[in-house]
């Protein structure tokens, strides 16, 4: 370019960008110009016949602002040419068209034909500094150029015309986003001063806009601009700082830019935030497939167009991956998988599907040595690997993969699968890639690790807490039941719901629901022993409240058995890393009680009669049941509620209601009404509805209140027991009240037996008369009056009753050889398959039970041929 001919540039502001071009004339003891050289003609406009003649005073800027100046340059030449010696200054000069520039104008005196004094002006930017600026600005690597206020170009050095692909377009005048239209994607603000234009978060800006802004504010910014196309990194970046251009007054004139390669910087941040954006990402959930596509997503587009995750086939389900590193032919699991192509290319292996691998192949290699791997389609395995299969060399040839990076999965130790990870863009994986994949690896095997853990943790507790439920409802002759269990959510853990039904003497029914606080084996434990306890407490025929009462001081003795080995307890129970921050999330460790040495439980304990149909119950505080009318109208139960288990010190209070046959009663547990969205209340208005609504069967009833109450995965257990009740009128119990006279013992046993005959039980009449004798003759001789006699016919069962006034049980003892007492209960024992005593309001109850099933016919038979 011909420097020495550029014509001068103004912008609307008025400022010059000038060319490096001296300025001479001549000037005379008056001041007139007498001559005016075309130097000076090119860089102020005035050519010699408009200049010779004028006041050389004419053609300085302002003088109203520039007085004094004037004064002091016409002081300076008189007294220069006085002295004949030469003087220079700075002065701005007005060009002819109204601009300003600032040069250096040095005077020398001389004589002109006629003889007479005058001075010799010369004058240029900066002098010959100007031209080693303009030089060095058009051959800097730099990214440099000069723009206007309103956003147009100035001037733009040959670098940045060479970035911006503009070597040989004219761009002068006009806005940077006409000449480059990728500048508003590619300008992206990661630094502002305090400006205007502050976004606050990194977004495609308007570089004129820009530009124009810094003109109006004069503070700097700084800009960076790249390459960069979704899904793939950038070739080249550049960092750009735009900084306003101030005259000797201070004013903006121009805003200046500088950009200089960070391409380097640019990609090991972008991999700074990639490995800081993985620790956020990967682990959000202990699902293990979860986060192996965790991982995945976090690797494609930013890293690879392709990646598969494998897994070996234990860590899927929890379990412990072989500690020897894997050899020969090894199968894996695909566990995830992610593609820039949309919709996923079609995999050779789909996740879930298991393949074998040969020792030869990246995969197993990079497994066998616990060290990635980074190669091409020239390593040998790997081309043997894939002229094995025609099927994946295809997929390789038609996605034109090239470079190929194998990581394995490694945590504490444990090596539990590998990524293996795809490039078909033009620019291979280098060794920084290798070391970013491997970082991000080792995040997510630890992520794995712990959802592999948790896995495990929670099949055992789930599978503890299944064997610890009833695998089956038997209600008898009292009730149809049936039930749901959700545990909860994968992050929260099992919990400590449970309920039971529990057959009672006399064909009555035990309907229990209980709730350990917490999650976890530690819950499900608890809920176990609690369950335990109340079967237990059940056999004794305990009243609601008497049994709630004994429970609670069972609790509290856990608690103490608890306190003694909290500390061990909690250090075990400790989770960390994603385990952790699961956790956390829902408020409970796993395994942790409600605090550190207590234990909180509630329980609901309902006996129903269908003799009577009366249901007596008693609440923990637990939530009090819904009962459902044969007309389909529900109500809840007004009863008092107790404290929780293990508070000690209150009564409980039981509450007896008596239920229509065919009623519905709906024991369930605070998981299934209460959630994070909805209160207890709305709760139970929909359980209302729900259980209003008419279904084919009790499971049906269970369904459609577990789908209308519950998420996929809820944040706590929930229960639901639903029991029809029946009733058994006068063709299955007859009851008789006796005198207390040993005489009448012969007749009762005649009674029971035209009775067993009308109900076509003859066979059992022998062992019935002989319980029905020894029973009948201990309530005359030992208790008091009043004695009633009742027979109660099950579906495969025949109860016998015998009720008196005394409260004193019997016990069973065997008789010494020459005892004339002592046998009868242990023949009633020894003839029938249950016996047992129950306290009620006025005294006792003593029962037996036969069973009439056709097996114990044959017993029975055997029996009354025998001698006694």
């Amino acid at each position: 370019m011909d420097r020495s001919a550029a014509a001068p540039r103004q912008d609307e502001g008025g400022a010059f960008v000038p060319p490096a071009v001296a300025v001479s004339a001549a000037v005379n003891a008056r001041g007139t110009i007498t001559a005016w050289s075309p130097g000076s003609t090119h860089l102020l406009g005035h050519t010699a016949e408009e200049a010779i003649g004028r006041r050389a005073a004419e053609l300085l800027a302002e003088p109203e602002e520039t007085a004094a100046e004037v004064a002091d340059v016409a002081a300076t030449a008189r007294r220069c040419l006085a002295e004949r010696s030469g003087w220079s200054g700075e002065l701005a000069l007005r060009h002819r068209d109204g601009g300003v520039l600032r040069m250096t104008v040095r005077a020398l005196p001389a004589v002109d034909a006629a003889g007479a004094w005058q001075w010799l002006l010369t004058a240029a930017p900066d002098d010959a500094h100007a031209q080693l600026v303009e030089w060095a600005f058009d051959d800097s690597p730099l990214l440099l150029a000069v723009y206007g206020l309103d956003g147009r170009i100035l001037r733009m050095n040959a670098a940045t015309r060479r970035v911006l692909h503009l070597a040989d377009e004219p761009v002068v005048g006009r806005f940077l986003e006409e000449v480059y239209p990728e500048a508003e994607q590619a300008v992206t603000a990661v630094k502002t001063a305090v400006t205007a234009m502050e976004t606050g978060e990194p977004s495609p800006v308007v570089f004129s806009s820009v530009v124009r802004g810094v003109g109006e504010s004069g503070v700097p910014v700084l800009y960076e601009m790249s390459d960069a196309t979704p899904g793939h990194p950038p070739e080249s970046a550049w960092a750009v700082n735009l900084s306003p251009v101030r005259d000797r007054a201070g004013r903006v004139r121009a805003v200046f830019t500088a950009g200089f390669n960070i391409t380097k910087q640019y990609l090991a941040r972008q991999r700074l935030a990639l490995l800081n954006e993985a620790s956020n990402r990967i682990g959000t959930t202990l699902d293990v497939t979860w986060t192996a596509q965790e991982l995945a997503d976090m690797v494609v587009p930013r890293l690879a167009d392709f990646v598969t995750v494998d897994l070996l086939a234990p860590v899927l389900e929890g379990g412990e991956p072989s500690p020897f590193p894997p050899t020969g032919l090894q199968p894996l699991r695909r566990a995830a998988h992610q593609s820039v192509v949309a919709g996923i290319p079609e995999a050779v292996v789909a996740p879930g599907e298991v393949d074998l691998y040969p020792d030869y192949a990246p995969a197993i290699r990079s497994l066998a040595s616990g060290e990635p791997l980074l190669i091409g389609l020239g390593d040998p395995g790997f081309a043997r690997w894939l002229s094995e299969d025609p099927l994946r060399k295809e997929r390789f040839r038609t996605y034109g993969f090239h470079s190929v990076i194998a990581v394995p999965l490694r945590a504490r130790g444990t090596t539990l699968g590998v990524a293996v990870l795809l490039r078909h863009r033009p620019e291979p994986f280098v060794q920084d890639d290798l070391v970013l994949a491997t970082e991000l690896a080792a995040r997510a095997a630890v992520c794995v690790d712990n959802a592999r853990r948790y896995t495990r943790e929670r099949s055992t507790a789930l599978a503890l807490q299944r064997s610890l439920l009833p695998q089956q409802l038997y209600g008898q002759a009292a009730v149809d039941a049936a039930s749901r269990y959700l545990p909860a959510g994968i992050q929260a853990g099992i919990g400590g719901d449970w309920f039971d039904v529990i057959p009672l003497s006399g064909t009555r029914v035990a309907l229990v629901v209980g709730d350990v606080v917490g999650h976890g084996i530690h819950a499900s434990a608890t809920m176990g022993r609690l369950r335990t306890a109340v079967r237990t407490l059940a056999d004794v025929d305990l009243q609601p409240d008497e049994l709630l009462t004994h429970l609670d001081d069972l609790v509290a003795a856990f608690t103490d058995h608890h306190d003694a080995f909290a500390p061990a307890a909690e250090s075990a129970a400790e989770p960390t890393g994603a385990s952790a921050a699961a956790s956390a999330s829902v408020g409970v460790s796993v395994g942790a009680s409600p605090a550190a040495g207590e234990i909180g439980a509630t329980c609901l304990y309902a006996i129903y009669d269908p003799v009577s149909r009366r249901c007596l119950l008693a609440s923990a505080g637990h939530p009090l049941p819904a009962i459902v009318a044969p007309d389909g109208s529900v109500t809840f139960v007004k009863a008092s509620v107790g404290p929780p288990l293990g508070v000690g010190g209150l009564p409980f209070e039981a509450t007896e209601v008596e239920l229509a046959e065919g009623s519905l009663i709906a024991l369930y547990t605070d998981g299934l009404v209460e959630s994070r969205d909805r209160d207890f209340d709305e709760g139970l208005g929909i359980l209302r509805t729900e259980l209003a609504r008419s279904a084919p069967s009790l499971e049906e009833t269970c369904d459609q209140v577990m789908r209308a109450l519950l998420p996929e995965r809820p944040m706590d257990d929930a229960a639901l027991l639903i029991a029809r009740t029946r009733a058994l009128d006068s063709e299955h119990v007859a009851t008789w009240t006796l005198d207390a006279d040993p005489a009448l013992v012969s007749s009762a046993r005649k009674t029971v037996s035209d009775q067993l005959t009308a109900w076509g039980l003859e066979e059992a009449g022998f062992v019935t008369e002989l319980v029905v004798s020894e029973l009948v003759t201990n309530a005359i001789r030992y208790a008091r009056p009043p004695i009633s006699l009742r027979l109660i016919r099950g579906e495969s069962s025949l109860i016998c009753e015998v009720s008196d006034a005394s409260s004193t049980a019997p016990h069973m003892r065997r008789a010494r050889a020459f005892d004339e007492g002592g046998r009868g209960l242990l023949l009633v024992a020894q003839l029938t398959q249950h016996w047992g005593t129950r306290q009620t309001a006025t005294g006792k109850t003593i029962w037996a039970e036969q069973d009439l099933t056709p097996d114990a016919g044959t017993l029975f038979a055997g029996v009354a041929d025998a001698e006694w």
